[in-house]
């Protein structure tokens, strides 16, 4: 669509003002090819897909489902199915109306519980880990720290 443009304004056979209005016009159509090819990618290159309100309230549904047991999560074909929806448009929807991936949801909402959590009890760093669905302690605090800058001893500590 670009190269149309631009071929456009090489081959623009106006003179004058006419000319001028005309060069404009393909300028500003050229800025919003452009901002238009950023915004895709900026959203991963994908197209935002219009969702119809059943799929919406799906999603929505797909999220409750998915942080009601931390530690035994469905897999993306399992949530899907559970819903209603494809993989596809699960996926998307979810990037779309939570700005987060299905799994990226679920592992903020994991962080977010274990840090109340280390808080305002006195659980042991492996219990928390445990609690909120990690296998291992280590992954658990390198993802922890990763997000909140310390490690979970360190966010313990802090909050006494």
């Amino acid at each position: 669509m670009m190269a149309t443009v631009l071929q456009q304004i090489l081959n623009c056979a106006y003179y004058g003002l006419v000319k001028r209005a005309y060069l404009e016009s393909k300028v500003v159509e050229l800025m919003a090819l452009l901002l238009e090819q950023e915004t895709v990618i900026r959203q991963g290159g994908q197209k935002k897909i219009s969702l119809k309100s059943e799929q919406i309230e799906r999603i929505h549904y797909a999220r409750e489902i998915l942080l009601r047991d931390l530690s035994n999560p469905p897999s993306l074909l399992e949530l899907a199915h559970q819903v209603g929806l494809n993989e596809f448009m699960l996926k998307q929807g979810f990037r779309q109306m939570f700005d987060n991936t299905v799994f990226g949801e679920l592992r903020s909402h994991r962080l977010e519980i274990a840090q109340q959590l280390l808080a305002e009890q006195e659980t042991s760093v492996a219990e928390v880990a445990h609690l909120v669905g990690y296998a291992c302690v280590r992954s658990f605090a390198k993802t922890f720290k990763r997000k909140f800058g310390l490690g979970p001893k360190a966010y313990q500590k802090a909050c006494r």
